[in-house]
C-alpha cells in the first residue's frame, strides 16, 4: 500500500502555484497546495500575490506584438546598434 504524500517542500508548492496560475495544475495539486498554505505563511503570501497578478492580467487589455512586428523591431535595433558601434 502506497502512502499519499500531502506535505511538500516550499519549492514544490511554488511550482504548483505557478501551474495553477496558468491553469495547468491538477485537482490533486491544488488540494496539496491548499493544505500547504494552511501552515506556511511564506507560500500563503506568494499564492495570494500570484492570484492577484493573474486576476490583473486577465482583466487587462494588453495586446502583444505579432512575430512580424517583433522581427522588424529587432532588425531596426540591430541596425542602430551597428551604426552606433561604427561611429565610436
Amino acid at each position: 500500500m502506497s502512502k499519499i504524500k500531502v506535505f511538500m517542500p516550499c519549492n514544490e508548492a511554488g511550482h504548483i502555484c505557478d501551474k495553477a496560475q496558468y491553469e495547468e495544475a491538477t485537482l490533486w495539486d491544488k488540494i496539496k497546495l491548499k493544505m500547504h498554505v494552511l501552515y506556511c505563511k511564506g507560500c500563503r503570501k506568494h499564492t495570494k500575490i500570484n492570484t492577484k497578478l493573474t486576476e490583473i492580467i486577465k482583466v487587462s487589455n494588453v495586446e502583444c506584438l505579432d512575430k512580424k512586428c517583433k522581427e522588424a523591431m529587432k532588425k531596426t535595433l540591430e541596425q542602430a546598434l551597428n551604426e552606433n558601434k561604427h561611429q565610436n
